[in-house]
């Protein structure tokens, strides 16, 4: 007897489900009506929670978030195990017809009570993702620092969906032009006209909320502070397209000064247009690095203790802010990124 399936990938490219009788149907990011339909399927998941949200449907409304490839599809009962080794290779999460969301090998996940979620059920990450994590606890227990081990992969390699480099360059030069700002305003004030002469591109790039705050005389102590700490994210983003050799430990402030230079020094069509950024496989393993040390940060704050090994909270901060920008975390414009931990 068939089964009607549908599964949801996270990743760009899934291997084909071969195993099928008849080609299934499927869509991508491409199709205008997937990002609707996942959110509904959100909201879906969303009308079974009844005293809180858990760390297992959180996990689920995560991946539904990162949906790139919706299959539907039936499936006779004796190719169960096919589908099972399929949707572990294509980083699959199931919907069946009794309202139920399962893992691939029919682990109940979520439901409305029938059928029972299952303790064995897992969430699916892919095997690189999974290895970056194992790295990163290691590195931070060898430095004497142990995050949870309930802490999530980030992405893996298959699911990232970058930004371009001439994006992240403009928003680098954006974020060093309202820093500088920031720092003019306790000494010789930098107007708008002067900050463009040097960083043009940048002052074009600005958000709303940046250009409000360079165009404001008197800004208040919050977005002051705020926006002087974007030397820390353009800094990321530095390293991230090659213009910084080394990413050191986010430990300490950056040298502004470098950074603004920098910025000056590639402020020109030219080498906009000729932005490259580094490997994904580094831009994640920074990525999950400073994941688990957002963590460390915020703990310490709510345990009111120094954060372990040395950790500059601003700096981290501003490190994962800037990363979950240029990695698309949930596809947020710069001035609503989050960075949950």
């Amino acid at each position: 007897m068939a089964l009607l399936i549908n599964a949801y990938s996270t990743l760009a490219s899934p291997p084909q489900p071969e195993f099928l009788a008849a080609a299934p149907s499927r869509r991508d990011r491409s199709d205008p009506e997937l990002v609707p339909h996942l959110q509904g399927f959100v909201g879906y998941v969303l009308s079974t929670v009844s005293e809180g949200m858990d760390a297992r449907t959180f996990g689920v409304l995560r991946h539904l978030q990162r949906v790139q490839t919706h299959y539907s599809f039936e499936v006779e009962d004796t190719a169960f195990d096919a589908l099972a080794a399929w949707g572990e290779a294509a980083n699959v999460l199931c919907f069946l017809p009794d309202g139920s969301v399962r893992d691939a090998a029919g682990n109940v996940l979520v439901s409305r009570g029938e059928p029972p979620v299952e303790a064995d059920a897992a969430l699916p990450y892919p095997p690189d993702a999974r290895a970056r994590k194992q790295r990163s606890e290691a590195e931070l227990k060898q430095l004497g620092a142990q995050p949870p081990a309930h802490l999530p992969p980030v992405l893996g390699e298959g699911e990232v969906r970058l930004r371009t480099p001439q994006e992240a360059m403009r928003r680098m030069l954006a974020l060093c032009a309202v820093a500088v700002r920031a720092e003019s305003l306790s000494s010789q004030r930098l107007s708008e006209q002067e900050i463009r002469a040097k960083l043009g591109p940048g002052v074009d790039a600005l958000t709303p909320a940046e250009r409000a705050f360079i165009a404001s005389d008197a800004p208040d102590e919050e977005s002051w502070a705020n926006q002087g700490w974007r030397y820390e994210s353009a800094a990321l983003l530095q390293w991230a397209l090659g213009l910084s050799e080394r990413l050191p430990p986010p430990t300490a402030i950056c040298e502004a000064g470098a950074i603004a230079r920098v910025a000056i020094e590639h402020a020109d069509p030219a080498r906009i247009e000729a932005a490259r950024l580094r490997p994904v496989p580094e831009l994640l393993d920074a990525l999950d690095a400073v994941y688990r040390r957002h963590w460390l940060v915020r703990q310490a704050r709510l345990d009111e203790r120094e954060p372990a090994v040395g950790l500059h909270p601003s700096v981290v901060y501003e490190r994962h802010y800037a990363l979950n920008w240029l990695l698309r975390f949930d596809e947020q414009d710069w001035d609503e990124v989050g960075t949950p931990t």
